[in-house]
């Protein structure tokens, strides 16, 4: 059987109601059958089958009304003939009974395939019916279910929520670190560039620093000496125009105060520096006018003078040397020590020279211990009041000066060995 497709949903209700009718009538229909024929229903089957033979009788009288006037021949036709009509009435008679068995088989057979399509309808309404309890326990559960998968999901969206903002907070903390260290590579790109543009002119870099001990590294530029020097006679000089040396430097702890310090190579001399940073410092921190660095500021320029004056000086007494005498600058007294056949000559040299035009001075003059008896004192302090009398032109100059104090200390030799008095006698 086929059912045709319809959008209109099965009325199982009703369908059941109709089955359970048929099921009903089926069952009185077999009661019907298996049960004994009434006595009134069979008073009048027996009457219907008297009629029908009555009225067979009175034909078959009406037709042999007068066999009495028949022959033996006749009776004999007549007879034959009631035999056929027996015979015609058993083949009817068996015929409708083989029909009725023939019936019977087949309402059995209706009967039990109908017993068996009700038995399949009931079973498919049983079915769709657990079906149905199935669906709706199913949805009951999908139902408790949703609740539950919607409570979950409202958690998880919260547990999400949340994640993403702690994420968006850790994003925000991320940033805020990279543009913190994009100012920090900026401001250190810079300092670093101030530091190269500051090292280039001023010559200082910062080594090392552990707190309380401060290494640096100090470029000293020198002048060119032509031009500079116009009181002194200076050739072709090969002095460098830069000058490198280390500072160790030791200070107070947590502050910037001075307390020691050494230079690398130890060729300029910066004690008299270093006292005076320290008392500049007392000075200037008892009157709050500076800060404590400025005393390391002001020590570092002045090294950086002393050790441009020192190569000028170096370079301005090497120049000066001569084949009769030898010139030494000494840093540490700032004196030029002018070594003469006998005689050692001091000469005291101003703060500004050579760079200004200061005159020198002459401030002793020592023998060896094997001129003592030939070279007296006396001689030698004439020489330094007659040298130190000279104009400040000649006295500006290192070899003139040098020079005149030669030629005085001769003529002084001269007067000791052959006085005035006894050359006109």
């Amino acid at each position: 059987m086929e059912s045709s497709p319809s959008s209109d949903p099965l009325d199982l209700d009703a369908i059941r109601s109709r089955v359970k009718e048929l099921e009903e009538i089926h069952s009185n229909c077999k009661d019907d059958d298996d049960s004994v024929m009434s006595s009134q229903d069979s008073q009048e089957l027996l009457q219907d089958c008297a009629l029908q033979l009555q009225s067979k009788v009175k034909q078959i009288m009406t037709d042999c009304s007068d066999f009495s006037f028949l022959g033996i021949e006749d009776l004999d036709v007549f007879v034959d003939h009631l035999k056929e009509e027996l015979t015609t009435a058993e083949a009817n008679s068996a015929k409708i009974s083989n029909e009725i068995d023939i019936l019977t088989r087949t309402h059995n057979e209706d009967s039990s395939e109908f017993e068996n399509e009700l038995e399949v309808m009931k079973g498919l309404l049983d079915n769709i019916t657990s079906q149905e309890k199935k669906e709706e326990e199913k949805g009951s559960d999908c139902a408790s279910l949703s609740r539950e998968d919607e409570s979950n999901l409202t958690c998880l969206h919260g547990d999400e929520e949340y994640e993403v903002l702690k994420l968006k907070n850790q994003i925000d903390e991320r940033n805020s670190i990279l543009k913190s260290l994009q100012d920090f590579e900026y401001a250190f790109t810079r300092f670093d560039a101030l530091e190269q543009i500051e090292e280039a002119l001023s010559g200082l870099k910062v080594i090392e620093f552990d707190g309380t001990c401060i290494r640096l590294s100090l470029r000293t530029y020198v002048p060119k000496l032509e031009g500079l020097l116009c009181q002194q006679n200076i050739g072709d000089t090969t002095e460098p125009s830069e000058i490198n040396h280390e500072l160790l430097i030791e200070v107070i702890k947590g502050t910037m105060e001075i307390k020691s310090v050494e230079i690398f190579p130890n060729d300029v001399y910066v004690g008299d520096i270093i006292d005076a940073a320290k008392s500049f410092r007392e000075l200037f921190s008892q009157l709050a006018l500076v800060e404590t660095r400025s005393s390391l500021e002001w020590f570092v320029r002045k090294v950086q003078d002393r050790i441009i004056q020192c190569t000028l000086r170096r370079a301005v007494v090497k120049n000066a040397n001569s084949s009769r005498y030898s010139l030494e600058y000494v840093d540490r007294h700032e004196t030029v020590v002018a070594h003469l056949v006998g005689v050692d000559a001091l000469i005291k040299v101003s703060p500004g020279w050579p760079i200004s035009s200061s005159p020198l001075k002459l401030t002793s003059m020592n023998t060896a211990d094997h001129y003592l008896e030939e070279i007296p004192l006396s001689l030698l302090c004439k020489v330094e009041e007659v040298a130190n009398s000279l104009g400040e032109d000649l006295r500006e100059n290192l070899s003139s000066f040098v020079d005149a104090i030669e030629v005085i200390l001769k003529e002084q030799m001269q007067l000791h060995i052959h006085p005035a008095g006894t050359s006109k006698q």
